[in-house]
């Protein structure tokens, strides 16, 4: 199984990370999009926990129809099965289009993440 995140999305997802536990007001790109095969639950991530390097924050979509910005730990993440006993995958060919804040924004009119 392909793991959640690279070594270069780590990297990323830290530098994030750190600038974010400096106070540094910042409104990123999404670094990498998880999403269930077969729940319809989707994160974009942009940034990790220094600390513990497995709490990740970014927008969380479910499937329910309420969009939020939060935080998940990617070890839960891992541990994830959907109704088929699919695991939560990578999506190899996002690229980010817009700001965290703006996908937050068109999620909550719509309800769902779209790129």
């Amino acid at each position: 199984m392909k793991p959640l995140i690279t070594d270069e999305h780590r990297a990323q997802l830290l530098d994030n990370g750190a600038a974010a536990a400096r106070g540094e007001k910042r409104d990123p790109l999404p670094v990498v999009k998880l999403f269930t095969l077969d729940a319809h639950a989707t994160w974009l991530l942009t940034e990790l926990d220094p600390g513990d390097g497995d709490t990740a924050f970014g927008l969380i979509d479910l499937g329910m129809g309420t969009p939020e910005l939060g935080h998940v730990r990617l070890s839960v993440l891992e541990s994830i099965r959907g109704p088929r006993n699919l695991a939560v995958a990578r999506d190899l060919y996002f690229t980010p289009r817009r700001r965290l804040s703006e996908y937050a924004r068109l999620a909550r009119a719509d309800g769902s993440i779209n790129d």
